[in-house]
Parts: structure tokens; sequence; C-alpha cells
């Protein structure tokens, strides 16, 4: 998520709360005044994502948080200052490692990106709303910060500079992503258009067809049926092996033959 700076510096101050709320620095975990608070800042993040997860980040509001919660709209502001603090709190939440991190460690540093890889799908295509968060300058916090050392030490020890090494592990979260989010589109095209995939393709099919029979289109025609059908987590996977073998060619020609 990415935090603007406006003139009168209401920007960096969302940034700043949003980084105590992440790392700790602050008293909102159990307010000091008021009664007695009934709610931790874990059960509104919690109930934050629950809420995404089911109806998108565009269903996200402090008041529907708060009704979620059965509390006042106020009662959550002495936890969370405002939205974009809280989008922030759930992005790092949704982030955190498994219990055991261990389980993505593989053999030698591609298996583990590819673990790493699987988990980054698994990520994006069950908190879908993460998708719709601007992160191209992301508000790092402590679990996104632990998933980046992890797999940043799959590649110790390897001839890689210091920036290739980030720039892997960009390119590989730029493909996991991105596949994701066509994934999600595709969903979100047969809701949003009350068209059936069998009748989208059907009504289509005559003029695709007189399409390659009159416009010359071979290859195209000489396609099997089954050509546009591949699993969509499959198709990651294989392009994650070839990008991870453009990476490793890389590798070998930069170590001496023995």
């Amino acid at each position: 998520m990415t935090t603007e700076h406006t003139a009168d510096g209401e920007g960096l101050t969302r940034l700043v709360r949003s980084l105590d709320l992440l790392w700790g620095r602050t008293t909102r975990e159990r307010p000091a005044r008021g009664p007695k608070p009934g709610l931790t800042l874990g059960q509104i993040v919690a109930a934050a994502v629950d809420l995404a997860d089911r109806e998108g980040l565009a269903a996200l509001s402090m008041r529907r948080v708060a009704t979620e919660l059965g509390v006042g709209t106020m009662s959550l502001y002495r936890y969370v200052p405002g939205k974009d603090e809280l989008v922030a709190l759930m992005c790092d939440q949704v982030a955190l490692p498994p219990a055991d991190i261990e389980q993505w460690r593989g053999n030698n540093w591609r298996e583990t990106l590819e673990l790493v890889a699987e988990g980054s799908w698994k990520l994006y295509t069950t908190h879908t709303w993460l998708l719709q968060v601007n992160q191209a300058r992301p508000i790092l916090g402590p679990h996104s910060m632990a998933n980046l050392d992890f797999a940043l030490g799959a590649l110790e020890g390897l001839p890689f500079t210091s920036q290739e090494k980030m720039t892997v592990l960009v390119a590989l979260d730029n493909l996991v992503m991105g596949a994701a989010r066509s994934v999600v589109l595709y969903q979100q095209a047969a809701q949003q258009s009350g068209i059936s995939d069998e009748e989208f393709w059907h009504t289509q099919e005559p003029y695709i067809t007189r399409g390659m029979e009159e416009g010359g289109l071979t290859h195209l025609a000489a396609l099997p049926a089954d050509a546009f059908t591949a699993d969509p987590a499959d198709s990651t996977r294989f392009a994650v092996r070839a990008l991870l073998d453009g990476f490793q060619h890389l590798l070998d020609q930069r170590t001496p033959h023995r």
C-alpha cells in the first residue's frame, strides 16, 4: 500500500502511524483511557480481513468493520486512526508466514523459490483484495519482512549481486501476482457480466471460426480444442520454472566448470 505526501504532510503522518502500529510502537492495543477495552487490535484486523475476503476492498470501511464486531464505529478509532492504517495492518497480517516456515525450504535455491511462489499464489488467490492494494511503495511490517528475509536466504552464496538477488525475488513475485490477477479478473468478469463461460465462448465461436477461415490464421486454426484449458495454477508453475531456468543459466555461465 502506498501513502502519498500531501501538502500538509498528512501522507507522511499516516505512514508513520501505520509503521508504529505494525511494529508495536503504540499504546492502541490497549488504550490507557476510557472504559475497559472490549477489543484488541488483532480482533479488528481479523474482522477487516474476513470482510475484505468476502466482499472485496470496496466494501471495507471503519463502519462496516465495527458492524462486523458489534461495536460502535468510534470504538475502532481508539485502536486504528483510519482505513489507510487498517489496510496496512491487513496486508501484513495475511503475509504471516506459516507456523513452520521451514516447510518452504527445498533441497536447493530453486526448490525453495518454487515453494515460496506456491505460497504467494495461495496468498493472492485466497485474499484477492490484495491485488487491489497499490504496493508499488509497500509499507513493510514484520511478517512481510520475515518472508522477504527467508526468500533472500535461499539465494545466499550464489554469484548474484545484491541488486540481482532482489531482482530475482521481485521478478518471481511479479510473475505470480500477474497470473493471480488474471485469474481473479476472469472470475470477476463472469460475475459482473452475468454471462457464464459457456455462453461467452459459445457466442464467440462462429465469429472466431470465420475469422480463422477467412483471415488465414493457420497457427490458431491448428491448435487442439484443449489449448486454452490449462489449469491456471499449473500454468503458473510452468512459468515459474521457466523463469528460474533463465536465472539458472546465468548462474551456470558465472560458475567455473570443474
